[in-house]
């Protein structure tokens, strides 16, 4: 009967490490679509595992970290045979989320995203700073282990890095963003018009931005700037996205704004648009959505005082809040 209650208690806990490492191997595999290789080291310029899990850590807890190496193994195992450098690498990988969350926890990091010191401390602390572990230490194992050429070692480390931050920046505010939405309610018409227009204008500018041979790419930050004051991380976060995707798509290809450029050169303008864009979205949804936030307790502290006033003098004129009619 005990082993019974044990095995009860235990199959939550495994069943949530299995399925997260079972979804950062299918994510993993979809970055591995836009890999590059750089001194014989296969890098991506988005690792969406590493956004993936550090999101799962943010909602499930320390406990789930097991997940994130086993889905590593899986990676490496189905990149090549495994070698010493392997240990440090799945490591590093399962080391980087984990610090990113502790140095998240400490700052007391809503998951919500609805302070600006949350936005930042994001993507301080859990982009720029946290995955300094996974790049140092996967960089550092494989030239020890003699795979990597010290001449190959700071630019595997940066494209490493920079795939990982990327990683957070593009992929944890999404996945934090869809846990708390809602399908709103009451919402007028207009909205819904304004939402379907800004999909179909993300998608177009973004193709032609990432198409053309013109140097074009600075047009989708109106597009950004409009989700981020319209509709805050909801609407922010998937056009950053869109937009990086089709953006890797062409640097990969070496098309559109991105023809010409030797490999090094494609990939700085590429995590140049990347970081600039997610950090566009991020840091303004969260002013927008600090300031909803003020605005909106500030009406229900007048609500209660016209309430309490309301009481102590029946019969008072007093005008409503907010005033009836008036537009929101």
């Amino acid at each position: 009967m005990v082993r019974t209650e044990e095995v009860r208690r235990l199959a939550p806990a495994v069943l949530k490490i299995l399925v997260l490492a079972a979804v950062y191997y299918a994510s993993a595999r979809v970055g591995l679509l836009e890999q590059v290789v750089i001194e014989g080291v296969v890098v991506t310029p988005l690792w969406p595992p590493t956004g993936i899990a550090l999101s799962c850590l943010l909602y499930l807890g320390l406990s789930t970290w097991p997940g994130i190496a086993l889905g590593t193994l899986f990676v490496i195992l189905s990149l090549g045979p495994l070698s010493y450098a392997t240990l440090g690498i799945i490591a590093g990988n399962t080391l980087a989320p984990v610090c990113a969350c502790l140095m998240l926890r400490a700052v007391d990091f809503h998951l919500a995203l609805d302070r600006l010191r949350d936005g930042i401390a994001l993507v301080t602390l859990g982009a720029f700073g946290g995955m300094l572990i996974s790049a140092t230490v996967g960089s550092g194992v494989q030239w020890l282990a003699g795979s990597l050429p010290s001449s190959g070692f700071w630019p595997t480390w940066a494209a490493w890095w920079v795939g990982d931050a990327m990683g957070v920046l593009v992929i944890t505010p999404l996945l934090l963003v869809f846990r708390t939405v809602r399908r709103p309610r009451d919402l007028r018409p207009y909205r819904w018009i304004e939402a379907t227009l800004l999909a179909v204008c993300s998608a177009s500018v973004a193709l032609l931005a990432t198409r053309s041979p013109l140097a074009m790419l600075f047009l989708v930050f109106p597009l950004i700037v409009w989700a981020a004051l319209r509709f805050q991380l909801a609407g922010a976060a998937p056009c950053v996205l869109l937009v990086s995707v089709l953006a890797i798509s062409a640097a990969k290809s070496r098309s559109g704004p991105f023809s010409g450029q030797s490999l090094l050169e494609a990939m700085v303008n590429l995590q140049a648009l990347n970081g600039s864009a997610a950090l566009t979205a991020l840091l303004l949804s969260a002013i927008v959505t600090e300031q909803n936030s003020v605005r909106r307790k500030i009406e229900q502290a007048c609500k209660d005082l016209a309430e309490v006033v309301e009481r102590l003098a029946p019969g008072e004129t007093m005008r409503r809040w907010p005033p009836e009619g008036e537009d929101r």
